[in-house]
């Protein structure tokens, strides 16, 4: 038995080592040009400290990524850490960047105490260092003493309180990550929508991700050679989640490709919601539908016309393009059909390619 603990203890300081390693060469590539922060750091006592504590807690690797490189988790005058399990992130396999990301968004620039989790209402929104990504309070029980954050428990409150330092143990990460979900440096942590008030305006599904399967739709275009598509269709994903927050179905029609660079960011956006319906309509239900018919796109007051079929093109045609490539991918929830060219809007450039 003792034999069998020391072969787990070796694995985990190995990874941590590892793992380390990792943060301190990435933090000093990046965090030295982007993060001038004009505030006192936490001292190296303080932070020895919480390694420490934390390690007796058994989150050995978060112990020693906090000892070896806190400027991954503090940057700033106050800091509160939520600390995942070993297990939850041995398993994950993540890719370095994708890793520093996870951490960065389970630490908040706030100081607070399971006092202070307890007294915020459920619903509330707390910065992370993330990107200006918010975590959320889905749940809380005084009673119980009990709070859980993008729906997952704080099994360890008040871990450690020193300083300007607060740490919390948690059962799972924040944001559940698919390491197929990752490539081209692309990152996926779904957030919940928060409003100008720190109010949480949609919650986090219990997997974390809209119910839609948009990780699975974007690796699908990027593997089948529609790469501009979905290039801009990830860059204007926090969009979509948020302003569509009960979407269970959609069609996407996708074009060869997109001129990404030719398009400003909010140009973008409109040229992609204007290719996706928020209904799952097959090519056989298309058909079905009488020319003229409007159907409605995820850029508001801009629908789609059916065309019908036309003599001189094969194929139905939408809005004066042709699907030629109908029913290419789906599921329950999504269908994708490519057509001929881009879709053009009346009050934009012109966005054929």
């Amino acid at each position: 038995m003792a034999c069998c603990t020391r072969w787990h203890a070796a694995v985990y300081f190995t990874m941590a080592v590892i793992l380390a390693f990792i943060a301190i060469s990435m933090t000093l590539r990046s965090e030295a040009n982007d993060e001038t922060s004009q505030t006192k750091p936490i001292s190296h006592i303080v932070s020895l400290n919480a390694s420490r504590t934390l390690r007796r807690a058994g989150f050995n690797i978060m112990a020693t990524l906090l000892q070896v490189s806190p400027e991954l988790f503090f940057s700033s005058a106050n800091a509160t850490l939520f600390a995942v399990k070993d297990s939850a992130i041995s398993n994950a396999t993540l890719p370095p960047r994708l890793l520093k990301n996870l951490l960065q968004y389970h630490t908040s620039p706030l100081q607070l105490s399971m006092e202070d989790l307890l007294s915020k209402p459920q619903g509330a929104c707390l910065p992370t260092r993330y990107q200006q990504k918010s975590i959320a309070i889905t749940k809380v029980d005084e009673k119980e003493r009990s709070v859980e954050i993008n729906n997952v428990l704080v099994s360890h409150p008040n871990l450690f309180l020193e300083g300007p330092i607060s740490i919390h143990g948690v059962l799972g990460p924040f944001s559940a990550l698919d390491p197929r979900d990752v490539y081209q440096g692309w990152d996926i942590i779904q957030s919940p929508a928060c409003d100008s008030n720190s109010n949480m305006i949609s919650d986090v599904p219990p997997d974390l991700k809209n119910m839609v399967e948009w990780s699975r739709i974007i690796r699908l275009l990027n593997s089948n050679g529609f790469v501009s598509f979905a290039i801009g269709l990830h860059s204007v994903l926090d969009g979509i989640l948020g302003d569509h927050k009960g979407l269970k179905s959609l069609t996407i029609f996708v074009p060869p490709s997109l001129e990404l660079e030719a398009y400003p960011t909010p140009l973008l956006e409109k040229i992609v919601r204007f290719h996706v319906l928020p209904q799952k309509f097959t090519n056989r239900e298309l058909e079905s539908l009488a020319p003229r018919t409007l159907l409605r796109t995820l850029l508001h007051g801009q629908p789609l016309e059916v065309t019908g079929a036309v003599d001189f093109m094969k194929g139905l045609v939408i809005s004066g393009v042709n699907i030629v490539a109908p029913d290419m991918f789906s599921s329950s929830k999504f269908i994708v059909h490519g057509i001929s060219r881009a879709l053009e809007l009346d009050d934009l450039p012109n966005t054929a390619r």
